[in-house]
């Protein structure tokens, strides 16, 4: 359906990607990965035709038809939800209206017997049958079925999409993609704005579809369901694994072990041959030799090992003057759109210092009451902003606003002001956009990579209340904990709406939870959280009700009050909650040390085994020695696991 052949993709002095060449078959389900900024958009961008490669060639079958998602895409306000969807059959609407005036023309003439007149039929029939083939007026069944799907009522059919946040006019536009049928869908981190409701139903239609799926996502457990072949681009080139994530992960290790294997015997080759040049260069008894060695180390094609990220994001925000002890007091606040409720008899006061969580289902709320508390939309009730708060806000669609044509650097030198103009490079190079990176254009960036750039302006500006809707949402896995540790390391006040459970684990002290028109508060952090819940998960615990309300949707409200229960564990004082997650966290941490020591010897026994089963080495007492003492060492290390383990559970239990 899609073939790529010898591609080539250049910004920069090092390419992108080079000779990367794979086909994309009928019914493939294929997870592209990837570290962040590796080129995985700029892969799907390629196959959809909105970039054109450097050298090579894409190829597409005829009448092959391609659906794409991105990341950041800019959003309509001007029509209802309805008939933004219904744009998606914008072909069957053309086909009609033009079926309608050829049926009209045909009323009224009268030359029936004319050539004219029985062409005229005769493509009338011809587009009359392919209306029929597009589906002809039955798509409205289709749109109401997928809007469902994704978590729509009836109701938000013909309400503006105006009402809605950002991630409920993603899912309008993964609707449109969904219901044109593409024979291929590119879906670049679908999850993002979904709920787990809404995951579970994409989940299952992309694996009842018989269309080809190229996916990128950070979600493992979407990608292990849907997916069942891996394409990795790493150092610039692609690996093909037919099997689905995890099993690559097994595959991907071998491989990069392989490679290591092979680059330390051409850093020890290199090495010697360097040497000889070097003691002997200046012997004229040896200058053939030394010559022959010098034409042999050019002839060296060095080995690249897949680059595993280890560098640091550092990041740190700039110190600011002190607030006042209350940031936000929320009195009575209510917010209505006509006549739908999002929430009402909202009264919370959030401390200076604290850290803050936000959860709730897609659209109840969070970033509704975080606008009233930027001043951006009207509320009713009282809010009130402290003294001398300096807010800094981070919003879902930050990313989109970056204007695409400006250079990483230009963008930040655009708003540096003062000394920090001087510092730009360094605090580039923090966020992995260091030397010829900083001149890449912003319309080439990944959604990761605008998420950080995005992050960079946010810490120009001293600030006191950190307001940060859904940060992680293009973060891979390291740059997520190094924003949590700065957030942690902050002096000031942050809000944080999130669904990420580990992200917000020990960064939090208070949760506010919205469903229902409700805001209720819950002490401690989000672990303590779920628990009163009894629950695993964030979608879990806000799941509760039969409920699918949207930013804005009528939901049946009550007075907001603390939701009874009767276990031990909501007797507890603030502290003893405190003390219970002090010591949970930490244990949690020595498992983790022990999980990883256990893994360093395991594998270290793997290696030796394979030394000792070579004749050569059977009888190298150091190996024997050192194979019994890892034995040993693992075995106490798996009893110490176990028992961290049981003393976990027990405290979990308890």
């Amino acid at each position: 359906m899609i073939s790529v052949e010898n591609l080539k993709v250049e910004f920069g002095a090092k390419p992108l990607f080079q000779d990367v060449s794979f086909v994309v078959n009928e019914r493939d389900r294929i997870a592209l990965v990837g570290k962040n900024g590796a080129g995985k958009s700029t892969m799907l961008k390629m196959l959809c035709g909105m970039q054109r490669p450097t050298d090579g060639t894409i190829s597409i079958a005829n009448d092959t038809t391609v659906g794409y998602l991105p990341q950041v895409m800019k959003l309509q306000d001007n029509t209802t939800v309805k008939e933004e969807t219904r744009k998606a059959f914008s072909n069957n609407t053309k086909l009609k209206a033009k079926l309608d005036k050829m049926q009209k023309e045909m009323e009224s003439r009268t030359d029936y017997e004319s050539d004219s007149y029985m062409q005229l039929v005769e493509k009338f029939t011809q587009e009359h049958e392919r209306y029929g083939m597009l589906g002809g007026e039955n798509y409205e069944a289709d749109i109401d079925r997928t809007l469902t799907g994704l978590g729509f009522t009836k109701e938000d059919f013909d309400r503006p999409t105006s009402e809605f946040s950002g991630g409920w006019r993603m899912r309008i536009e993964l609707a449109k993609i969904l219901l044109r049928k593409p024979d291929v869908l590119l879906l670049d981190e679908p999850t993002n704005h979904l709920d787990i409701e809404s995951i579970q139903w994409l989940e299952q239609f992309l694996q009842q579809s018989g269309r080809a799926v190229v996916l990128v996502s950070h979600d493992r457990a979407f990608i292990n369901n849907v997916t069942d072949r891996t394409i990795e681009i790493s150092c610039g080139r692609i690996y093909d694994y037919k099997v689905k994530y995890d099993e690559f992960l097994e595959l991907r290790k071998e491989r990069r072990e392989q490679q290591l294997r092979a680059y330390n015997n051409q850093q020890k080759e290199i090495a010697d041959i360097k040497k000889f040049i070097e003691t002997f260069r200046y012997k004229a008894s040896k200058a053939v030799q030394v010559q022959s060695r010098i034409k042999q180390l050019e002839k060296i094609v060095p080995i690249e090992i897949d680059d595993v990220d280890t560098s640091a994001m550092n990041l740190k925000f700039p110190p600011c003057q002190r607030s006042g002890d209350y940031p936000v007091i929320c009195k009575d606040v209510r917010k209505d759109y006509g006549a739908h409720n999002v929430f009402k008899d909202v009264n919370l006061t959030i401390k200076r210092g604290e850290k803050v969580a936000f959860v709730g289902k897609n659209g109840e709320g969070k970033s509704t009451l975080v606008k009233c508390i930027m001043g951006e939309i009207p509320y009713d009730g009282e809010l009130k902003i402290g003294h001398n708060i300096q807010i800094g806000y981070f919003a879902q669609n930050q990313a989109q606003l970056l204007d695409e044509n400006l250079t990483i650097f230009q963008t930040i030198d655009n708003v540096a002001t003062g000394d920090i103009r001087l510092r730009i490079n360094d605090i580039l190079g923090a966020f992995m956009f260091g030397g010829e990176t900083s001149e890449k254009k912003v319309g080439f960036l990944s959604g990761g990579e605008r998420s950080r750039l995005a992050m960079i302006r946010l810490l120009l500006e001293p600030v006191n209340l950190l307001i940060l809707d859904e940060p992680t949402n293009h973060l891979d896995i390291p740059s997520k904990d190094v924003l949590k540790k700065a957030i942690k390391a902050f002096d000031g006040t942050a809000i944080i709406v999130s669904h990420d459970r580990e992200f917000l684990d020990g960064l939090v002290d208070k949760v506010y939870e919205f469903g229902g028109g409700v805001v209720r508060e819950h002490l401690g952090g989000i672990y303590d959280f779920l628990r009163n819940k009894q629950s695993e998960t964030i979608a879990e615990a806000i799941g509760e009700g039969d409920h699918k309300s949207k930013d804005n949707a009528p939901q049946e409200t009550a007075k907001a009050e603390e939701p009874k229960n009767s276990s031990d564990d909501s007797q507890m004082s603030y502290a003893e909650r405190k003390e219970i997650q002090k010591k949970v966290r930490k244990i949690e941490k020595q498992v983790a040390e022990s999980e990883k020591k256990i893994a360093e010897m395991e594998e270290r026994l793997k290696e030796l085994d394979a030394k000792l089963s070579k004749p050569e080495n059977a009888t190298d007492m150091k190996l024997v020695a050192e194979y019994t003492d890892t034995t040993k060492a693992l075995e106490a290390e798996n009893e110490k696991w176990l028992e961290l383990s049981e003393q976990l559970e027990e405290i979990r239990i308890d």
